[in-house]
């Protein structure tokens, strides 16, 4: 295991607040010594977090982005992982991208000193976007259409072994529609048996359920805004009713368009809030009550469950988690940590 940042450098100044005053909302950046693009994050908790990307990356750190580990499976460095799920410091699952066996599955029970590949996607016209877990055993992944119906992969072994969903269990594809691979959170799941699917590039963006651990899927639209370049990149659960959905135009990162949704009803309806923020968000997670979105513009934090939302960063993020601390990644390597939220 190669070490490729020891010690980086010493965490940022603290800023002193007046007495009373609440603590600054910030990143506090943890230097990866990579230069990949990292779309894929799973955050474990306050010291363990694992990130993948380009040029087959993936690392690991487990005393809080200090220092990062890299343990990509041999043989990957043409590999695109836009998606890794981690269940602890020693377990976790990452997918790579891409039409027929670009797109494979990857799973690790030694922090990444081995992999087992568990899934090679057998058709060329498929293309799988992102994976998402229940609990240690039971998981889904999802690929874009094929035939007018979307993939989605079964497991119940921690990712061990795959199964494909029949295609009649999935709602027809509009024309053009397709998920984005942007952050790894176009697939996500709440509680022990719900899932979505957030899709874009056809004439309504809309979020895909599932009741019953992904075997059958029903279809709602929501009111952001869809095109080619643009639908819901990804989707967030609180519990499996309250939900939020971010996305936007990535062509026009810095243009006002319905890009924020929310739903109280397991995403059965979606609605506006009377504020959002301005421009293309790519990732969301829920902490507690709040909400926090990133994207290439900025990132953007809701303290009333994503009713009112403010700006507090400029910086470039794709992706962000938050199992009680929030960790985002993006361009260039960069993660960061936040502070004060």
């Amino acid at each position: 295991m190669k070490i490729l940042l020891l010690a980086a450098v010493a965490a940022s100044l603290l800023v002193v607040a007046p007495a009373g005053a609440a603590p600054e909302t910030r990143w506090e950046l943890r230097p990866t010594g990579v230069d990949a693009r990292l779309r894929g994050l799973s955050a474990v908790d306050a010291r363990v977090a694992w990130v993948s990307g380009s040029k087959g990356t993936v690392l690991r750190t487990t005393d809080g982005g200090r220092s990062w580990a890299s343990v990509a499976p041999p043989g990957t460095e043409a590999l695109d992982f836009r998606d890794v799920e981690a269940f602890d410091a020693r377990n976790a699952v990452v997918l790579s991208i891409g039409p027929g066996d670009s797109s494979r599955i990857y799973r690790t029970s030694d922090g990444g000193r081995t992999w087992a590949q568990t899934f090679a996607n057998p058709e060329p016209d498929a293309f799988y976007d992102c994976v998402a877990f229940f609990d240690r055993f039971r998981g889904l992944a999802m690929g874009d259409p094929v035939g007018g119906r979307f993939r989605v992969l079964v497991t119940r072994d921690g990712g061990r072994s795959w199964r494909r969903v029949p295609e009649e269990n999935l709602p027809p594809a509009s024309d053009g529609e397709f998920g984005f691979a942007a952050s790894g959170q176009c697939l996500t799941t709440a509680g022990s048996r719900d899932a979505w699917i957030a899709t874009g590039g056809g004439a309504r963006a809309r979020v895909l359920h599932s009741g019953d651990g992904g075997w059958r899927w029903t279809a709602s639209d929501t009111p952001l805004l869809s095109s080619p370049s643009a639908g819901v990149f990804a989707v967030a659960f609180r519990t499996p009713r309250q939900g939020v959905a971010v996305g936007g135009d990535y062509a026009d990162p810095a243009g006002a368009v319905a890009n924020l949704a929310l739903s109280g009803d397991g995403g059965r309806t979606w609605r506006a809030p009377s504020q959002a923020p301005v421009g293309y968000r790519s990732g969301v997670a829920w902490r507690g009550g709040s909400v926090v979105a990133v994207g290439p513009g900025g990132s953007d934090l809701s303290r009333d469950g994503g009713r009112h939302w403010r700006q507090f960063d400029q910086g470039s993020f794709d992706t962000v988690d938050c199992p009680s601390t929030c960790w985002a990644a993006g361009e260039k390597g960069r993660v960061g940590v936040l502070t004060g939220g």
